[in-house]
């Protein structure tokens, strides 16, 4: 009773697995999953992967940004799921290749020879002939002429009903690759897909799973990082990055993760010797190289070797490559230039990715810490001028953005004009509560084309938006003091009420002294608006738009255009007495009435209404630097790779077996003719072609095939019966 108890059941649960394997087996579930494969890597090109998760919220919202960390999008190729759906196609595809294989390859060796007489009657291709030898001498022929043609031949003695072994069975096939093909083809997808799997993340996690490696989510320095967030030299497999300063050396790679990073131990230490970069005209890198020394932990040995992009070095197994270049620490000397009065001015040193903490009587405000953040020693840019948004400097035209900022003109130009502009320093200030703006500025002026060089200070609020910029004229002594001494003597009352007093007096030239008291109250009325600004429901107008407000809100709109234009006469003038007025103050001599005054005026104005919306009272000056680099490596142990490489090649051949080598069978049925029973002479032929693809090209070689064997008309001489 117990045995008949546990065959109902054997029996009742082997269905269940048969089921199960029929499904795994299939093509329909092996296509499900290369369909999510191809949708997730969809995903993982579109999305940018291993961001900060900042920038995910910052671009998406908050909402997505959490969905999408939750289904690990961010990290789609080391995401769980799909790493198990990879496993499952493995699975799939190797039940697929078990099942079939075995039947392939029992195939390839059998001819089918056994085939009847009557089921030659059913194919689609077949014809037959009288041959004049006999049975056995023409199925000989016959089969040495199929032998020449490539094909694999066996003869089959048969019995007929003109007496025993009168018949010969002729049995020939062609093109079996093609069944190679298909074994190759789905065994390059297992290949393949156990060596992504080698080569990812799967070796890692199952350390972290079951060696306790958990990732570090801290900061510091890389010796103080516990054992618990290091990788063993033995690690099987990796793929890490290592960033190494001209002159010094390391050995612990960087392996990101979704919520930290894990540290690798290499079995030998690179030291940078020095790092090349070499640009083309237009300003974009040529060449990346890095001549390096690699020290062998164990023995000692140091190996010189030359890093490029696309041309890695090699040692113990550890592919190392040229990912990217950084700063490895430059020394930068900085400026602090004041724009606020009171404000003196003083030199700060720092290292690039230090920070430095300002206090507050020194910047004319709330205490703040200075990061430095970045030193770009080239800034090749088009200077052809073009209109358009506010945008990043280093990514689009220099002109295009200046231009912009100010509402200059179109000038159309399709001739690009590239120029190198000089170094630039980056730098953000924080203040105490922890928030931070960006700001870039240019060590050299910039000539944009209109006559004026100007300093360009570069600021934006957050990473994401583009840098908006304030331009400073050139004085004439070549320097930014001009425009600073103005921008100190605006803020002064009793200075604006000196400039305003000699420019009534230049202006008048003591002549109608009646009006000299009216246009003296309007200049300073002008300066004190431009200067002071003006209130409006709730929002504060500063510059040139508190006076276009005031003119707009106080002259009727048929005489506003004219008051206008009075009223920027009398603001020039008062500021070019303004600028007169330092200059004497500084010792220097008064600016002459030329072109080159004029276009320093100009564009000091603009820039003067301008500076009062910058939101700093100091900005940074870069003085002096010394350039430090560093080069980023990849370094990668992937055992994986050649298992890949080998997937490729199979899959190649496999698809190339399936498109283009057509499996064919012949069957050729010798028997006596009717006139001569004793067989010493005349035979009847009928031959059958099989293919495995219905092709234009198989009809014609099998009309080819039985003009050449049985002697009936050829492709151009009629078609076989």
């Amino acid at each position: 009773m117990p045995d008949a108890v546990s065959e109902s059941l054997e029996s009742s649960r082997s269905p269940n697995w048969r089921s199960l394997t029929e499904l795994l087996a299939s093509m329909r579930f092996a296509i499900s999953l290369l369909t999510v494969i191809c949708i997730a890597s969809v995903i993982g090109t579109v999305l940018k992967q291993h961001e900060p998760a900042s920038n995910y919220v910052n671009q998406f919202g908050p909402f997505w940004a959490d969905l999408f960390l939750a289904l690990k999008l961010n990290a789609v190729y080391s995401a769980w799921w799909f790493l198990l759906i990879l496993a499952f196609l493995v699975v799939s595809t190797s039940l697929c290749i078990a099942r079939h294989t075995p039947k392939y390859l029992a195939d390839l060796r059998t001819y089918k020879e056994n085939i009847r007489e009557k089921s030659l009657n059913a194919f689609h291709h077949k014809a037959s002939n009288d041959l004049a030898g006999a049975p056995e001498a023409e199925a000989q022929r016959l089969g040495k002429l199929l032998v020449t043609g490539g094909w694999k031949v066996k003869l089959q003695q048969r019995d007929t009903e003109a007496g025993p072994g009168t018949g010969w069975m002729l049995a020939a096939k062609a093109g079996a690759a093609n069944k190679i093909g298909y074994i190759a083809a789905h065994s390059a997808i297992v290949l393949i897909c156990l060596g992504g799997l080698f080569d990812g993340d799967l070796i890692v996690r199952a350390q972290m799973l079951m060696g306790g490696k958990t990732p570090f989510a801290g900061g510091g320095m890389i010796s103080d990082v516990p054992d618990k967030h290091r990788l063993s030299e033995k690690n099987p497999t990796y793929r890490g990055n290592l960033l190494v300063t001209e002159g010094t050396q390391s050995s612990t790679a960087i392996l990101n993760q979704s919520d930290g990073v894990l540290l690798q131990e290499l079995p030998f230490a690179i030291e940078l010797k020095k790092f090349i970069v070499e640009y083309y005209s237009t300003g974009m890198p040529k060449l990346f190289a890095s001549d390096i020394v690699i020290h062998d932990k164990e023995t000692g040995e140091k190996v010189p070797a030359r890093v490029e992009v696309n041309h890695p070095a090699s040692y113990k197994g550890v592919e190392i490559y040229q990912s990217s270049f950084d700063d490895g620490g430059s020394r930068v000397q900085l400026q602090a230039r004041g724009l606020a009065p009171g404000i003196r001015p003083f030199v700060v040193d720092g290292e690039i990715g230090g920070s430095l903490k300002l206090p507050a009587q020194e910047i004319g405000g709330q205490p703040a810490t200075l990061e430095f953040t970045a030193l770009r020693v080239l800034n090749v840019e088009n200077m052809t001028g073009s209109n358009g948004s506010e945008v990043d400097v280093r990514k689009v035209d220099l002109r295009h953005s200046i231009e912009s900022r100010l509402g200059a003109g179109n000038k159309s130009n399709t001739k690009r004009e590239l120029r190198n502009v000089g170094p630039s320093i980056t730098y953000k200030l924080r203040d105490a509560s922890g928030q931070a703006r960006e700001f870039v500025n240019y060590m050299l002026p910039v000539d944009t084309g209109d006559g004026q060089p100007v300093y360009l200070l570069g600021l934006r609020e957050t990473p994401a938006d583009p840098f908006r910029y304030l331009r400073v004229p050139v004085d004439l002594e070549g320097g930014m003091d001009g425009f600073l001494r103005m921008r100190q003597a605006l803020a002064d009352p009793a200075t604006r009420e000196e400039a305003v007093r000699r420019y009534t007096a230049q202006a008048l030239d003591g002549k109608q002294p009646e009006l000299a008291e009216q246009l003296h109250q309007s200049a300073l009325r002008a300066l004190t608006l431009f200067a002071e600004g003006d209130t409006k429901d709730g929002r504060k107008l500063v510059g040139l738009q508190a006076v276009s407000d005031f003119i707009e809100a106080n002259v009727p709109e048929a005489e506003r255009s004219r008051a206008g234009e009075v009223l920027v006469r009398i603001l020039n003038g008062a500021l070019f007495e303004l600028a007169q007025f330092t200059r004497e103050k500084a010792g220097l001599a008064p600016m002459p009435f030329d072109e080159k005054t004029q276009n320093f005026m100009t564009q000091a104005v603009l820039s003067l209404s301008d500076v009062q919306l910058y939101p700093a009272p100091v900005f940074f000056e870069l003085r002096n630097f010394e350039q430090i680099q560093a080069s980023v490596f990849q370094v990668a142990r992937a055992p994986g790779r050649n298992i890949v490489y080998l997937g490729c090649a199979l899959l190649i051949l496999g698809v190339f077996a399936m498109l283009y080598v057509r499996e064919r069978r012949i069957w050729i049925w010798f028997t006596p003719a009717r006139d001569n029973a004793d067989g010493s002479a005349g035979t009847k032929a009928m031959m059958a072609l099989s293919t495995n693809r219905k092709t234009m090209d198989a009809d014609k070689e099998f009309e080819q095939l039985s003009a050449k064997l049985l002697g009936l008309p050829g492709p151009n001489g009629g078609t076989a019966a």
